[in-house]
Order: structure tokens, then C-alpha cells, then sequence
């Protein structure tokens, strides 16, 4: 039930729920199919901010590839929906978190279970070929991981379809992120967009298994050297199995390159290898255009404001459910050891004092803070890797007196948002709620923030 002198917002048949990521157009959001409680993530478009940066043309293309690409192992889009000024992603929610985050806190994965990501993984590429589409930006931070612990590929957003293909049946934009691009993309010619994936995918593997990345240089000239080289080091526990098919993958002539048919011929790859169920897909490109249409009405949105709040939003078992493990809630508070990019801690202190203590806290780590009722916002004043980290926090009330506090990161380097949450969370420890077990143990070990899975 609904905290009093709130209002939740519902598009069409979706109940909006709190936020699970940012970028500069787009937010995403937790959602529920009040007609089937199905639950979904909800990608929101400014159209404003679409149009004045000239991204008509690639929004189009990130529809229309996800229409075209029904695969068990990519983030599914259920529906588009739009108004005059929004466009909204109905897309699979995938709890589990990126890929990227669990090698960047356990470091490398041990070999059976990195074949199997890197199974599904080309299961998933290999079917986007097989419809036309090159996905152009695969690296671990675009896989998700699903509450089965599935690969989901995603982000789409670079991705390119027959029709980007010149007459000579070869692309010539050159996108991606240079550790993950292919060396014949780098040399602004013209080049294949499944040789080009193909590689992506043996830069992925290396990763999965080495914890670190084959070709890495601060110098932007010198890992294009290093790629072009494609001289490759393997760490002595790669199996030779292994370091065979990730030399036939990163070979930097892609004349040369092994295909996906015989990636999937390859006896290291088979080892233990399941064919997924593909369903057949009946979807049509026909809306394609209609969500730029002017004629679109908002009586979509339902409730589009929120009275100003005052006191947290109230989390409903639906919400906390989704965030738990399954159905299983017996687990729901207890230490988890992995830093993800969304994390949860409960507190039994007053609302107001969780607010102070978390601005308390991240001032002196050289973060600004902005407050808006029970949602605050961390900026860094440092230029990292990727821009300023910018952290998301909300406090939800879970049951009387006790209270949820999400941490999120909104933009910047998941490796400095790791440090980052450390240092953090040493510095709530003191507002942390503690069960019985753990007040006993409090003398004798340091008590940070309970970090719920979102697994």
C-alpha cells in the first residue's frame, strides 16, 4: 500500500517503481505490469534532448534491432510505448547486475564457468548475425547476468543492420571501446561486422578468464599498436585448449579469423555446451517511426507527479521481492562479500539521521551533495577514467522504524565506484541495523553495510 500523500506513476499498464540507472538521455526504472505483475525495466527518452542531438537515426536502429533479435540470452523489449515527449523501452529486467562487476570484485573466473558465459555469449552474437545485426560495442560491462545467472547481451545502441552495409557489403563507421575494437575497425577501412564482434568476443574470454584486459596501454597510439600486434601473453592457468581458440580468435588479420561455425566446432567450446531454445519471432519493424510521431497523446501517463514527500517512499513486498533472491526473503539482510552497482542496506535509525550521516560521509571522500526529499545525489568533483562518478541514493521505508537505503552508481567507472563504495561504507558502519548474531561479534570485527543481492 502506498505511503499517504504520495502518488505512484503508471504508464500505460506499468507501475513506475524507484530508479535503476541514468545516462545523459535516458533513465531506466523498475516497473510492474499491474495487469500481470510481471516485472520490467523501463527505458525513458526525452525526445527533446533526442532530436537537439541528432539521435533519431540511432534510436530507431536500437528498436529496430531489438524487434529483430529474440534470443534467450539478449535483454529482451517487450513493447514501445511514447507520448509527445517521451519514448519508453519496455524491456526484461535483469536483476543480477553487469558482468563486468564480478570480475572487477572477484577478478578472473575459473575456466568452466567463463566457457560458459563465453557459450552463451556467442549463442547470442551468432543469432544477431544470423538476423543482420552487429552489435559493434560488446565488452562485459554490455552483459547482464539474470536471476538464473544467464548471460543477457545488451545496449544495442552502436549496433549496425543490413541496411548500414555499403555496396561491398562492409561497414566503415568505426565504433566500440578501444580495448574491445577489432584492429581492421581501428584502421578506418572498411571491414565485416561478424569478424568484427568475433573478436570482441576473444577479448571478452581473455578477460573472463585472466581478470585483466590482453591489450591495455594509458597511451590511445600504443594499444592500437598492441592490438594491431595482437601479441598475445597468457597467465600459466589458461589451459592450452583455451589459449588455442583465443589465438584463432584474435588474429588481427580477419581473413584469417576463425568463423562463429567453427568457434562452435572448436572441442574447448563444446565441452559441456547447450543449444539454446530459440523461439520463432513474429515481431515487425512497422512502429518503427510511429514513436517519433507528433500525434502521440499524453493521456499515457496516468499519474505523472509525485506529491513532494514526507516521509521516504514505502517499499511494498512486490518491490522487495524483486530485489531479493527468487522468492526466498530469509536472506534478504545478510552480508554479501560482491560490490555491485546497485546496493542495499537497512537501517533502524530515523530517516532524517540516515540522510545527515550519508552527506557526512561522502563530503570529506570530495563528493557534492544534492537533496531532494529522501533521494540524494553524490557528485565527485574529480574527472576520472569516465567522467565525474556520480552516485544515486534513496531511503525507503521498509516496515515501521526500519528502513531500506539503495545505494546506486549513476554515472562514472565501475572500478572507481568500487573503491568509492568501500571507503563509504566504513563510514556508515555506526547506522548500519545488526542482527543479534552480529551485535555479539561486533567487538572483534569491523561491521560495514549489509549488502542486499540484487541476484
Amino acid at each position: 500500500m502506498d505511503t499517504p500523500g504520495t502518488l505512484r506513476t503508471r504508464v500505460g499498464k506499468y507501475e513506475l517503481g524507484r530508479q535503476l540507472g541514468e545516462g545523459t538521455f535516458a533513465k531506466v526504472k523498475f516497473a510492474k505490469n499491474i495487469e500481470t505483475g510481471l516485472s520490467v525495466a523501463i527505458k525513458i527518452l526525452d525526445k527533446q534532448k533526442i532530436f537537439k542531438d541528432k539521435l533519431v537515426d540511432q534510436i530507431k536502429r536500437e528498436i529496430s534491432t531489438l524487434k529483430l533479435v529474440k534470443h534467450p540470452n539478449v535483454v529482451q523489449l517487450y513493447e514501445i510505448m511514447a507520448s509527445k515527449s517521451k519514448i519508453y523501452f519496455v524491456l526484461e529486467y535483469v536483476p543480477g547486475g553487469e558482468l563486468f562487476s564480478r570480475i572487477a570484485t572477484k577478478g578472473k573466473l575459473k575456466e568452466n564457468e567463463a566457457r560458459k558465459y563465453f557459450q552463451q555469449l556467442i549463442n547470442a552474437v551468432d543469432f544477431c548475425h544470423s538476423r543482420g545485426v552487429y552489435h559493434r560495442d560488446l565488452k562485459p560491462e554490455n552483459l547482464l547476468l539474470d536471476g538464473q545467472n544467464n548471460l543477457k547481451v545488451s545496449d544495442f545502441g552502436l549496433s549496425a543492420l543490413p541496411q548500414h552495409l555499403r555496396d561491398d557489403g562492409l561497414l566503415y563507421t568505426t565504433c566500440g571501446t578501444p580495448n574491445y575494437v577489432a584492429p581492421e575497425v581501428i584502421i578506418h577501412k572498411g571491414y565485416d561486422g561478424a569478424k568484427a564482434d568475433i573478436w570482441s568476443c576473444g577479448v571478452i574470454l581473455f578477460v573472463l578468464m585472466a581478470g585483466y584486459l590482453p591489450f591495455d596501454d594509458s597511451n590511445l597510439m600504443n594499444l592500437y599498436r598492441k592490438i594491431h600486434r595482437a601479441n598475445l601473453r597468457f597467465p600459466p592457468w589458461f589451459s592450452s585448449g583455451a589459449r588455442k581458440l583465443i589465438n584463432r580468435i584474435l588474429n588481427p588479420n580477419p581473413k584469417l579469423r576463425i568463423s562463429m561455425s567453427q568457434i562452435k566446432q572448436d572441442s574447448w567450446f563444446k565441452k559441456g555446451y547447450k543449444l539454446p531454445f530459440v523461439e520463432e519471432n513474429s515481431g515487425t519493424l512497422e512502429d518503427v517511426n510511429a514513436v517519433f510521431n507528433e500525434a502521440n497523446e499524453e493521456h499515457l501517463i496516468s499519474k505523472v507527479k509525485e506529491k513532494r514527500a514526507s516521509r521516504p517512499a514505502f517499499l511494498n513486498a512486490f518491490e522487495l521481492i524483486s530485489l531479493s533472491k527468487g522468492l526466498d526473503l530469509s536472506g534478504l539482510f545478510e552480508e554479501q562479500t560482491e560490490v555491485k552497482e546497485e546496493l542495499h542496506f537497512t537501517s533502524k535509525y530515523p530517516a532524517s539521521e540516515i540522510i545527515s550521516k550519508i552527506e557526512e560521509t561522502a563530503k570529506p571522500l570530495g563528493f557534492n551533495v544534492q537533496k531532494q526529499d529522501y533521494k540524494m545525489r553524490l557528485q565527485g568533483t574529480e574527472t576520472g577514467r569516465k567522467g565525474p562518478l556520480s552516485v544515486a541514493t534513496e531511503v525507503f521505508e521498509v516496515a515501521p522504524s526500519l528502513y531500506m537505503v539503495e545505494v546506486r552508481k549513476a554515472a562514472g567507472d565501475t572500478l572507481e565506484y568500487q573503491h568509492f563504495y568501500q571507503n563509504f561504507a566504513k563510514g556508515l558502519k555506526d547506522i548500519v541495523w545488526k542482527n543479534d548474531i552480529e551485535l555479539e561479534n561486533d567487538h572483534s570485527s569491523e561491521v560495514v553495510p549489509s549488502l542486499l543481492s540484487s541476484q
